[in-house]
């Protein structure tokens, strides 16, 4: 059976049938497990404080990893941003159709490389993996479990899926995610290139929950994040940049149509460099 024009409803429920499968394994085992000989104190003190202390690389593929968390009551509410031409939320229209990625089946990922649902292309660039915590500004910067995120940004040639010539047969680079139980998520994808008249950004959408992501009615936030400078000029000398080197010469912060009234909010947090890498990470505040 092609579930390929399924969409997000897809998805859901084939993962609900996983999480299923996966609590009655987990109820075989704990019935086994009882009928064993209890483990010594002393080892099961040492397995709690292994565990414990590698918490933060035991989460699953999608997980934002370590984000600091403001002080109670002291985050404030990350600026609203336009989504740009290019969301592929059901928005707006190209070439006389209406693009929406997320009716289509595969888009809930934490890989966002590749493209999905029968396209083949896959994004080139230095790796790039994104992490996101969720706060709720309204409730004393509470993590806001169970939320989610669509998040897109162009190619390493400043080209957006679905939209741009040349790659209107992909969508790379477009994923959706849900936050765990701390807020977190994250995302595999590439170093965005820089395209004439923009700083390089990333935009995001936040939802309530993973099942309204299905519509973009449903987002309580639409925003973008950028990059430092040093991390710009750096990340740009790798291999298929050159292009980005010499629009990100002609542009500033402080002439983006974005990000001219300030970046405070919207500056991720960077570590890595242009051969291995890099890992952003940003604290995001919304009305929960």
């Amino acid at each position: 059976m092609d579930l390929h024009d399924h969409g997000l409803a897809s998805d859901l429920e084939m993962m609900r049938q996983q999480a299923a499968e996966r609590r009655q394994v987990l109820r075989w085992l704990l019935a086994g497990a009882a009928t064993l000989p209890l483990m010594s104190c002393g080892g099961g003190s040492d397995a709690s404080g292994t565990a414990a202390s590698s918490g933060a690389s035991t989460g699953t593929s999608g997980s934002a990893g370590s984000v600091t968390i403001p002080a109670a009551g002291a985050c404030t509410v990350i600026p609203e941003e336009t989504g740009g031409p290019y969301p592929a939320d059901g928005t707006n229209t190209h070439g006389g159709s209406i693009i929406n990625v997320l009716n289509q089946s595969g888009v809930v990922r934490s890989d966002i490389r590749a493209s999905f649902n029968g396209a083949t292309g896959v994004a080139a660039g230095v790796p790039l993996t994104i992490k996101l915590q969720l706060l709720n500004a309204s409730g004393g910067c509470a993590s806001l479990a169970g939320y989610a995120v669509y998040l897109w940004h162009c190619d390493r040639d400043g080209l957006y899926s679905l939209y741009s010539s040349g790659v209107t047969a992909q969508n790379y680079l477009r994923g959706v995610q849900e936050t765990d139980s701390a807020g977190k998520l994250g995302f595999t994808t590439i170093f965005p290139g820089c395209y004439a008249g923009r700083m390089p950004h990333v935009h995001f959408e936040v939802y309530p929950s993973l099942a309204k992501a299905a519509s973009a009615a449903n987002r309580i936030k639409t925003s973008q994040f950028t990059f430092p400078m040093a991390t710009l000029n750096e990340a740009y000398t790798a291999s298929g940049y050159t292009a980005s080197v010499r629009n990100l010469a002609q542009t500033s912060y402080a002439t983006d149509n974005v990000f001219a009234d300030g970046t405070s909010l919207q500056m991720a947090t960077v570590t890595g460099n242009a051969t291995d890498g890099y890992v952003v990470t940003l604290t995001v505040a919304v009305n929960g």
